[in-house]
């Protein structure tokens, strides 16, 4: 773990470059601009959701590096929304301007297989699994996982992408699972022994340069089609469970010596065990409510992170929670969702991403909710989303 000790404080008024411009790259934008900063993105595609907001935006894919050493001239720090940026796009960056989170945490967490093993390694609980690289390791990995598993790509899966379910509707077969290897591009990935949930949350932990740490409250996730449906803060587990998972993150950003934010993605299982599912380096849509119900939102904090400024109180202020909004919602409302009657419920607000094609499965926008309990929050949400 190291600090920057001598990393000079980023004033307002200075640029500030984010790779990526997505709904995550919107909102830190926006943050970024009440705070008065200037903000450039980099992305593939020039009217993407932060275009709307920023400065500039640089288009480029997500390896090319000459696009990101555009973005990164003139910045005062670079900062990232996507962590599927390419190594050598990351170093142009980083040798031009502060790079925050950092390469080599990037590098860690990009591609699952390194990230899962890097976990193991360095002593952190994560479930049964195994790295294959190969069908026929991959047949292998099934029994000695007793037999129900998740395959995860190693690069490039997220949403419910890149994942194949084994051994859930039927015992495995010789042919399933080579089904399973095929479905996937046959590319590295990981297999993870299926474990016995009570409940999934995360925790969002926060490091800046000079190396002052912060961990949010757990948030509690409700996943749909291996897709967030909802989020809600506090997560109202034990206290005991709570203080873990939040040393946890706190342990694993100073570990990787980031200087940024790392979501950590964990499973409760119900003997009480904790393990860690995966890490973002980013912001996360589970903690899109942190804007209405914590004192400092992630967005603000990713910018306290990456201009090495004092980390932000992340305490509670009020229960919250967030349902996400997918193209389903339009596609089914005939291209025009009611939000009038979804804004009708008491302490709800609509966020939309100003995406231009609904899509089935694509993250459209989220409603959110502060209540007098975390239940009271998410159902407004819920009940909000009905209404739509």
């Amino acid at each position: 773990m190291s600090t920057n000790a001598k990393a000079p404080v980023i004033e307002p008024g200075n640029l500030i470059a984010i790779l990526g411009g997505g709904q995550l790259g919107r909102m830190a934008a926006m943050a970024a601009r009440t705070m008065g900063y200037k903000v450039r993105v980099m992305d593939p595609e020039p009217h993407c959701p932060a275009s709307f907001v920023v400065d500039e935006v640089v288009t480029g894919r997500w390896d090319d590096a000459e696009a990101a050493r555009r973005l990164a001239m003139g910045a005062s720090a670079v900062t990232l929304e996507i962590e599927q940026i390419g190594v050598d796009a990351l170093r142009q960056v980083d040798a031009i301007a502060p790079l925050r989170p950092g390469v080599e945490p990037i590098r860690i967490i990009q591609d699952k297989t390194i990230q899962k093993a890097w976990l193991a390694e360095n002593g952190f609980p994560v479930g049964p699994f195994r790295v294959v690289k190969s069908e026929a390791e991959l047949q292998e990995a099934v029994p000695a996982l007793a037999h129900r598993v998740f395959l995860k790509i190693g690069q490039g899966g997220y949403d419910g992408r890149g994942q194949a379910r084994i051994g859930f509707d039927a015992a495995p077969t010789h042919e399933s699972i080579a089904e399973a290897w095929q479905s996937l591009g046959a590319k590295p990935a990981v297999a993870e022994q299926a474990l016995d949930l009570e409940c999934e949350i995360s925790v969002m932990a926060a490091r800046n340069p000079a190396g002052e740490v912060r961990s949010y409250p757990a948030a509690r996730n409700h996943h749909e089609n291996q897709i967030l449906a909802w989020s809600v803060l506090p997560a109202e587990v034990a206290p005991e469970l709570e203080a873990r998972a939040q040393a946890l993150a706190a342990a694993i950003v100073a570990k990787l010596g980031m200087e940024g934010l790392l979501c950590c993605e964990l499973f409760v299982t119900k003997q009480g065990e904790l393990f860690v599912n995966e890490l973002a380096p980013r912001p996360h849509n589970s903690y899109h409510q942190s804007e209405r119900g914590s004192v400092t939102s992630q967005f603000e904090q990713l910018i306290r992170t990456t201009c090495n400024l004092p980390l932000g109180d992340t305490s509670l202020i009020a229960p919250c929670a967030i349902v996400n909004l997918l193209g389903d919602v339009w596609i089914d409302a005939g291209g025009k969702p009611n939000f009038a009657a979804a804004l009708a419920v008491p302490g709800v607000r609509v966020h939309l991403y100003e995406k231009l094609e609904p899509r089935r499965a694509r993250k459209m926008g989220h409603l959110s909710a502060t209540g007098a309990t975390a239940e009271e929050a998410r159902e407004r949400v819920l009940e909000a989303k009905r209404r739509l």
